[in-house]
């Protein structure tokens, strides 16, 4: 009989896939639970199975008053016939129980220490919150937020997914996956680019766009292998696997520099760049592109260069050559803001005459006075203190508008006092006469 319960005991563990002493280890709980339920169980009991021969026992002892156990450890063990249904029942319950116990750690443990790692499932169903994917033993989550937009999978079809978190829950472990995480991009590539596995290759940065566009800077730690090659393949086999199982998801593969000015440039590929300024106190790149390759540099709706930035860790600032030279022309305002604006006796428009000394002039209303209050000033008559006199300040004796008009114009007519009066000059006589000469007859 305890040959035939070993036997039955082996066969169930290796069909659950535990262990034989963990089999053992329920159904002695079992047991013990089992026993408890009997009219007139003892408190204080406990089982056990012989790993060798298979037989179970039951033993117990007294309790005092306390609750501590004394007096000689009681052989216990009811027989079939004893157990009745109840016992039975509970014993199947409390077995089946510590089994789906065993299997949910056990599937714990294998899951908990992959996450960043890569799974192929089968979806299972698909709703506007989520996805299942059938991983064998356990299903992984594929939440609406780690999916790609527009990537509609079909039922019973395969895919890839990383790997982003494993909870445990009192139904089991949750897997939750992810198709939108960088992560997968460099384990697809380790599974398709051997020199990627074996450290050869190393990925050393990624930005990705999921479902658009992604761009990976590669790095070779042998000089005879080139990274980029060895990403792209033989006719770009390798790459091309990895962009079919991401649904058409453009890849840029450029290679790593420790250069940054030089990384910047090959991380905005395919546009050509002209020049690179770096400026570490804003952490801005600055690029210089031909005015025909701004566009390209940019990318559509500004893609390549977020993604440049991405990759790089640096804010780029894409300008053209056009754009640069503009720019640099308004940069020494200070040595052409100096001057004044002339009529042109031509065209009659006001020009910017620079000037080499003196301050700075410029007329914005055209009255030639640079105040560009619109007013002219410079036949304002002067008061008493040198100051200009205003015509709209009348006298509080109730004179008109024409009084202040007059006495404005009296000023502005009458020369300064102490000032010499100016005497026209006499105007030359005629040729041919002579002072004093006789008048004709």
């Amino acid at each position: 009989m305890n040959e035939e319960r070993m036997e039955a005991i082996r066969t169930l563990a290796a069909e659950k896939g535990i262990s034989p002493e963990t089999l053992m280890g329920a159904l002695a709980d079992a047991l013990e639970s089992a026993y408890k339920r009997l009219p007139g169980a003892y408190e204080y009991a406990w089982a056990t199975i012989d790993p060798v021969s298979g037989e179970m026992r039951v033993t117990a002892q007294e309790l005092d008053e306390e609750g501590t156990p004394f007096g000689p450890e009681l052989d216990v063990t009811p027989d079939q016939d004893t157990l009745g249904r109840i016992a039975a029942q509970t014993f199947k319950q409390v077995m089946m129980q510590r089994l789906r116990e065993v299997d949910r750690e056990m599937k714990y443990e294998e899951y908990a220490g992959r996450e960043g790692d890569i799974v192929t499932g089968i979806i299972q169903q698909t709703d506007a919150r989520y996805t299942l994917l059938d991983l064998g033993r356990v299903e992984a989550l594929l939440p609406q937020a780690e999916q790609v937009p527009y990537e509609r999978p079909e039922n019973n079809s395969r895919l890839k997914a990383y790997i982003v978190e494993v909870r445990k829950t009192a139904k089991g472990p949750q897997i939750v996956v992810s198709r939108t995480h960088p992560g997968l991009i460099k384990r697809l590539f380790e599974l398709e680019v051997p020199e990627i596995a074996d450290g050869i290759v190393e990925i050393k940065a990624c930005a990705r766009e999921p479902g658009h566009r992604t761009k990976i800077a590669v790095w070779s730690n042998d000089q005879n292998v080139d990274p980029v090659g060895a990403c792209v393949g033989a006719r770009g086999a390798r790459v091309r696997m990895v962009v079919n199982e991401l649904r058409g998801e453009k890849i840029d593969i450029v290679p790593f520099s420790e250069d940054l000015p030089d990384f910047v440039a090959k991380a905005l590929q395919p546009a050509k760049v002209k020049e690179v300024r770096i400026h570490e106190d804003t952490g801005t790149a600055e690029v210089i592109v031909p005015d025909y390759q701004l566009s390209l540099a940019i990318g559509k709706e500004g893609q390549n260069a977020r993604l440049a930035a991405r990759l790089t860790g640096w804010r780029v600032d894409i300008k053209s050559e056009t754009q640069l030279a503009e720019e640099e022309s308004y940069q020494n305002a200070d040595e052409w803001a100096q001057g004044e604006w002339v009529v042109d006796p031509e065209t009659g428009e006001q020009v910017w005459v620079p000037a080499d000394e003196g301050d700075a002039m410029i007329d914005g209303d055209g009255d030639g006075d640079g105040d560009g209050d619109g007013d002219a000033d410079a036949d304002a008559p002067v008061g008493e203190a040198g100051e200009a006199a205003d015509p709209s300040e009348v006298a509080d004796d109730g004179s008109s508008d024409d009084q202040a008009g007059a006495i404005a114009d009296e000023h502005a007519e009458a020369p300064a006092e102490g000032a010499d009066e100016v005497v026209p000059e006499a105007e030359p006589e005629p040729e041919g006469s002579a002072e004093g000469a006789d008048e004709p007859a």
